[in-house]
């Protein structure tokens, strides 16, 4: 146990005296990796230096891969589109003219119908019952006519020709008799009296005379003009009431004015009908209206008969038709001008009130140079661009004039020829002088149809 004793004492001295020189050592260690680690934190800078200025000397120009094609010439259509409304070749909304009940309809709604057919029947007693009075009236109006040009007038005119004769004869008579006793007068036989009576007498049968024939000149020339006017008014005035009482009962009776298929119909039989209310919407849907509105520019050289085509939601394909109308002014609130395109529906599959996509084909170019659409870009001034590769591979800029554009290609005007390879894919953001790769080249005819003619699809709007 001493001994052990011992050896602690000797430890615990020999661990002091060893950490006093240990501590030292340590930090002349740490002195030491300090500077090697500054040595080799200085080496590797300049190591770094020496390769950045190498790269730097070294860097390959950059090169895009781009593909690009040459123009094409070939046939471009212009093709007009818009949205458009369909609505009915014909449509006739059937509203009763005088407010009466339903006494019966005749058809349903989506039922066929034809011009003529009755659709719908009103009550018309009352409306029965005042026609049959003014036709009465009418047929009596038309007995007194022709008693008044055939017996009155004639009677009339018979008796003033009698009365004119007649008063000629006492004219005579009295010139007679004045004659005679002027003449007896002077020879003394009769008194001064009696000649007096005598011309007393021939004054008034010459009155009567002159009274008689001017009613008989009156009768030819005013008289019986003014009678057979007289009797042709009340006889127009008869017949007047009762064609208006024959209308108006006609009115209790609709009819279809045109082919086509019950839309609506709101009302039940028995309920009443206002007047000017609809009881019955009757579309001829057979033939359909395509409405859109184009701006002016749009239309000007579109024409009536041009062909054109339909899309609506849900049909498997499109529908041909044809523009059918150019309206010969703009509309004043949006200044655009309105065009019909007709379409055939004979089984009904379209819907009045469908909104459509319709496409218009316009103008069409025979040998139009041609680029992809993709390859058109827009210049800061506002110009339209391309970028054409060059033989040495280096992307310049060109300003083009473009014509007819559709969804896939347009028609270069100016700056770009035939013989130029243009960008059509990976040009947007290039700048004028880059270095390219053309990934893939050729004529440009790669999106044509089967018939060799440049693609006539998309459009203006």
């Amino acid at each position: 146990m001493h001994q052990a004793s011992g050896s602690g004492r000797l430890r615990s001295r020999l661990d002091v005296g060893t950490d006093g020189r240990g501590a030292a050592a340590q930090a002349v260690c740490r002195r030491g990796r300090l500077a090697l680690g500054a040595g080799l934190f200085a080496a590797a800078l300049g190591c770094l230096g020496m390769v950045g200025c190498q790269k730097t000397e070294t860097t390959p120009e950059a090169v895009v891969d781009v593909q690009a094609a040459k123009p094409v010439v070939g046939a471009i259509a212009e093709q007009i589109e818009g949205d458009a409304v369909l609505s009915p070749l014909a449509e006739a909304a059937l509203a009763a003219k005088v407010s009466a009940p339903v006494k019966k309809f005749y058809v349903q709604r989506g039922a066929h119908v034809h011009a003529g057919q009755l659709l719908v029947r009103l009550e018309d007693q009352d409306l029965e019952a005042a026609a049959e009075d003014n036709r009465g009236a009418y047929e009596a109006a038309q007995a007194a006519y022709q008693q008044a040009t055939s017996v009155q007038l004639p009677a009339e005119m018979q008796t003033a020709e009698l009365n004119v004769k007649q008063a000629a004869a006492n004219l005579d008579l009295a010139r007679d008799l004045v004659k005679n006793r002027t003449q007896l007068f002077e020879e003394g036989a009769i008194a001064g009296h009696d000649l007096d009576v005598a011309k007393a007498a021939l004054v008034q049968a010459q009155a009567a005379y002159d009274t008689a024939r001017q009613h008989l000149e009156g009768l030819r020339s005013v008289g019986q003009k003014a009678g057979r006017q007289v009797a042709q008014g009340d006889l127009t005035s008869a017949r007047g009431k009762y064609l208006s009482a024959e209308a108006n009962r006609s009115y209790a009776a609709l009819r279809s004015p045109i082919d086509g298929v019950v839309t609506d119909r709101p009302l039940f039989d028995g309920e009443m009908a206002t007047a000017g209310t609809p009881l019955v919407t009757v579309m001829d849907t057979s033939v359909l209206i395509a409405k859109m509105h184009l701006s002016q520019a749009m239309v000007q050289n579109l024409k009536v008969g041009d062909k054109a085509e339909v899309t609506a939601s849900g049909a498997s394909a499109p529908i041909a038709g044809e523009v059918s109308l150019i309206s010969p002014a703009l509309d004043p609130g949006s200044t655009t001008v309105e065009i019909w395109v007709k379409i055939r529906n004979p089984d009904g599959r379209l819907k009045a009130g469908t909104p459509v996509h319709v496409t218009i084909a316009g103008r069409t170019v025979p040998d139009a140079l041609q680029v992809p659409a993709s390859a058109l870009l827009a210049g800061e001034d506002g110009r339209l661009q391309v970028m054409v590769v060059g033989e040495d591979n280096v992307a310049h800029l060109r300003t083009v004039t473009v014509g007819i554009r559709t969804a896939k290609r347009v028609q270069i005007l100016s700056g770009v020829s035939p013989t130029d390879v243009v960008i059509d894919s990976g040009g947007y953001g290039l700048d004028d002088g880059t270095k390219v790769h053309v990934a893939q080249a050729g004529d440009g005819s790669g999106d044509q149809g089967a018939d060799g003619q440049g693609d006539s699809g998309g459009g203006q709007s």
